[in-house]
C-alpha cells in the first residue's frame, strides 16, 4: 500500500555566507537550499563570496508587504456595481473592524476594485504577522464577503477567489499593486571583485543585462519581469524553508538592474512577490523548524519580523544566484563547463569512485 504521507527528500545543502544588510536585518548567514539542481549550490556560493567582499554586502530594502484575496460579487448592473463600490470605500473602517474580530493578526490595509460589466471585483490587501498569510486572508475576506452581502444592497455572491488577487499566476496586477514581501536587494561590487572572483567586466554585465534580460525578456513577451533565472534560488529556498512552492510563479517576477560605474558593478535585483512565512502550513517539520531556527528567524520578535527577516534572506539569496549566473554567460563556454564538471563529480560521489 502507497504511504500517503511519506517525505519526498529533495538534496539540500547549506550555502554562504551570504553578507546582508537594509532596514531588516544586519547578518552574515550562511542559507540552505533545496534542489535537484545541483550546480546551484557552487553558483549562489560564489554570489555569497562576492557579497562578503562588498563594503556593506547586499543591501536588502524592504518596501512593502501585503497578501491579498480578491473576491467576486455579481450586481444588477454596472451602475449598481459602481455603486456598491463607492459604498464599500467608504466603509473601510467598519470593515477593518470585521477582520479584527475574526482574527489576531489580520489586518485590513487597503481595498481595490475593478468592474467589468455587471461584476464587481474586490482586491482586499491584508497584513499577517509571520504567516506567508493565504488562509489568513481567505478567511478574512470570507468574513468580509458575508458582511458586504448583508449590508449592501444590489449585489450577490459571485465567487471567494475572482483571480484578481492574483495567486500562484504570472500576471500585471501583482508587480504593480504587490502581493507578499516587496524586496529590492542592491550591491556595489568594487572593480577587482568583478575580475578577480566573477572572471568578468562590469561593462560585459551590463550589456549582457540589457540584451538578455531586457531586450530578450520583451521579445518573448514577458510579463513584468526582466532576470534571468529567480525561480532556481526561490523554489531552492522556498522548499528548504517550508514555503508553498507554487508561489515562486508570481515571486519570480521580478527586474535585475546593472550600472557600470568607472569599473566598479553596481548590481540589483527588484522582487514585488515574495511570498514567504515562518509560521503556519509546512512550517512544522522538524527540517524546516531547524533551518529557520538556524536562518535566526524563529526568535523572540514582534509579530511579522521574522517573516521579513526570512524575505531579505531569501531576496539576497535570489541576487546571489542571479550576478554569479550573468558573470558566468559573459564568457564563452563557462556555463557549460561548470555544469558538465560539477554534474560529473556529484555521480563520481555517488557511486564512491
Amino acid at each position: 500500500m502507497t504511504d500517503t504521507h511519506a517525505i519526498a527528500g529533495v538534496p539540500m545543502k547549506w550555502v554562504g555566507p551570504v553578507r546582508i544588510s537594509g532596514n531588516v536585518a544586519e547578518t552574515e548567514t550562511h542559507v540552505p537550499l533545496a534542489t535537484y539542481e545541483t550546480p546551484l549550490w557552487p553558483s549562489v556560493g560564489r554570489g555569497a563570496k562576492v557579497s562578503r567582499l562588498a563594503e556593506k554586502g547586499i543591501v536588502a530594502t524592504l518596501v512593502d508587504e501585503r497578501m491579498t484575496r480578491s473576491v467576486l460579487v455579481e450586481a444588477t448592473d454596472a451602475q449598481t456595481a459602481y455603486t456598491a463600490a463607492r459604498a464599500i470605500e467608504a466603509r473601510i473602517d467598519e470593515l477593518r473592524d470585521v477582520v479584527r474580530a475574526g482574527s489576531r493578526f489580520a489586518q485590513l490595509l487597503a481595498i481595490r476594485h475593478e468592474i467589468n460589466a455587471n461584476l464587481l471585483f474586490l482586491r482586499f490587501e491584508f497584513s499577517t504577522g509571520d504567516a506567508s498569510g493565504h488562509n489568513m486572508a481567505t478567511l478574512a475576506s470570507e468574513a468580509l464577503l458575508t458582511h458586504l452581502l448583508q449590508t449592501i444592497p444590489g449585489i450577490s455572491y459571485g465567487s471567494i477567489s475572482g483571480n484578481y488577487c492574483s495567486d500562484k499566476k504570472a500576471t500585471a496586477i501583482n508587480g504593480i499593486l504587490g502581493r507578499g514581501k516587496n524586496v529590492v536587494t542592491e550591491i556595489l561590487i568594487p572593480r577587482d571583485v568583478v575580475t578577480g572572483t566573477l572572471h568578468t567586466t562590469a561593462a560585459k554585465v551590463v550589456e549582457l543585462n540589457i540584451r538578455k534580460n531586457l531586450l530578450g525578456t520583451l521579445l518573448a513577451g514577458g510579463l513584468r519581469s526582466a532576470n534571468a533565472h529567480y525561480a532556481n534560488m526561490l523554489l531552492a529556498f522556498y522548499l528548504a524553508t517550508g514555503q508553498d512552492a507554487a508561489n515562486i510563479v508570481e515571486g519570480s517576477q521580478g527586474v535585475t538592474m546593472a550600472e557600470d560605474r568607472d569599473g566598479d558593478l553596481y548590481f540589483a535585483c527588484t522582487l514585488p512577490n515574495l511570498i514567504v512565512g515562518t509560521v503556519g502550513n509546512g512550517k512544522g517539520l522538524g527540517f524546516v523548524e531547524t533551518n529557520l531556527t538556524r536562518l535566526g528567524c524563529k526568535a523572540d520578535r514582534e509579530p511579522g519580523e521574522n517573516a521579513r527577516r526570512l524575505a531579505v534572506i531569501g531576496a539576497a539569496t535570489v541576487l546571489c544566484g542571479e550576478l554569479s549566473l550573468l558573470a558566468a554567460q559573459t564568457n564563452p563556454g563557462e556555463l557549460m563547463r561548470s555544469h558538465i564538471q560539477l554534474e560529473r563529480d556529484n555521480k563520481t560521489a555517488k557511486v564512491g569512485v
